[in-house]
């Protein structure tokens, strides 16, 4: 593994650069907190502004943006950042009195508020500063954070600014009509193959290889079109049982899977025989996490609290995959986009998670699990993996800046 390079950040316009970068879009009508670790910026929290009924009286949203941000435990200090709506040129304005309790509590928090910003569609602002000789109005250029030189840095590393959670498509992928009807015609076929072997051991572990190669393949270009592969991907997708345990494989091995769809009493036995697939697969389930390691459960894993560190680079190539199958459309979309949204939740990007578990439950009204995660997505609940630096998603590397 190479050393992740270290960023330097020269001023505001540097850190306010990096917010578009760390959420992976430019945020409005938001506040952005950035917690502090002695001199290297942290983890990033965005919530949505506060209404006048709340900023009537904002001390338990204060106390929420308190306690999002005590998850990271070596935060010695915050950066705090108020973009406002779109419609607004000029930088953001009634946001005193919440500033000024967020940096009591804060404070209070050990975790003191060093530095807070306006920052408008046209102009940004020293939101602390109330010297006008210094820092007059309207503010400086919002270009000059688009200029900076860290933003520039992140474009020469290969990150890009999309759109908003509430702007994502389900897919950017386009399939030739031939080809869908193609994969469809044979994802019915294999559906029809697969629902009297769900209880199958042997086909369970058939489902995990095929799986675990379209994943072990390099990272870069998606899959090659290869209609029956991704049928039967698609298909299996369909089986509640299955779904989970490809998420569960991903972050946590195959033996986290088996084992845990082995608590469930999902094999049946008699069922062993006649597996069937696209393809031979890989000749053997893979050891990943080491041996002698603890087995976690489904419940543990789905949550981020076991293992330890999940396996980010198997995950990244499911949510690649992931997102080729929802171009099909249809449930199997709605599977898809589930698992997509799981993967944002454990990286810590709550937004974009909500977003696609409500496009799954738009292609299939009452998706349980989307259900679910979504209803633990709008508590706030944080995935734990997202809540311990050690084993955080690191988008640029745990020294980026």
């Amino acid at each position: 593994m190479t050393k992740p390079q270290h960023l330097k950040v020269r001023g505001p316009e540097d850190i306010l650069g990096f917010i578009p970068h760390s959420l992976g879009y430019w945020p409005a009508s938001s506040l952005v907190a950035m917690t502090m670790q002695g001199r290297s910026l942290g983890a990033t929290l965005r919530v949505d502004l506060p209404g006048p009924d709340v900023l009537a009286d904002p001390t338990g949203f204060a106390g929420s943006v308190c306690s999002y941000l005590r998850a990271d435990r070596d935060a010695t200090g915050t950066l705090l950042a108020v973009f406002t709506p779109r419609s607004r040129n000029s930088a953001p304005c009634g946001y005193d009195g919440l500033l000024a309790l967020l940096r009591d509590v804060l404070g209070d928090a050990g975790m003191p508020v060093l530095e807070a910003w306006y920052v408008g569609e046209t102009f940004w602002r020293d939101a602390l500063c109330q010297d006008l000789s210094c820092c007059p109005l309207p503010g400086h250029p919002v270009q000059q954070i688009k200029d900076s030189t860290l933003n520039a840095e992140m474009v020469y590393l290969g990150s890009s600014i999309g759109v908003p959670p509430g702007e994502l498509p389900g897919t950017a992928l386009q399939v030739p009509a031939e080809y869908r009807e193609e994969v469809l015609q044979a994802e019915a076929a294999w559906s029809a193959d697969l629902e009297p072997r769900r209880e199958s051991r042997a086909q369970f572990r058939a489902v995990l290889r095929t799986w675990l190669e379209v994943l072990a393949r390099p990272a870069g270009p998606p899959l090659r079109q290869v209609p029956q592969r991704d049928a039967f991907l698609r298909a299996t997708l369909l089986v509640p049982a299955w779904r989970d345990a490809v998420l569960v494989m991903a972050a946590a091995g195959t033996e986290a899977a088996e084992a845990g769809a082995e608590r469930f009493g999902l094999f049946s036995r008699g069922q062993d025989a006649d597996a069937v697939g696209p393809g031979a697969g890989a000749d053997a389930l893979d050891d990943w996490p080491a041996a002698g390691s603890e087995t976690p459960g489904y419940g543990e894993v789905l949550l981020g609290i076991e293992p330890a560190v999940p396996h980010w680079g198997r995950m990244e190539a499911l949510d690649a995959v992931l997102e080729q199958l929802a171009a099909f459309g249809g449930p199997a979309a709605a599977a898809s986009l589930t698992g997509r949204g799981w993967i944002a939740w454990c990286r810590g990007r709550g937004s974009y998670a909500a977003a696609y578990f409500k496009q799954s439950l738009e292609i299939a009204p009452g998706y349980r699990l989307a259900g679910l995660l979504l209803e633990m997505a709008g508590r706030g609940t944080l995935c734990g993996w997202a809540g311990r630096r050690e084993a955080a998603w690191r988008r640029f590397g745990p020294d980026a800046a």
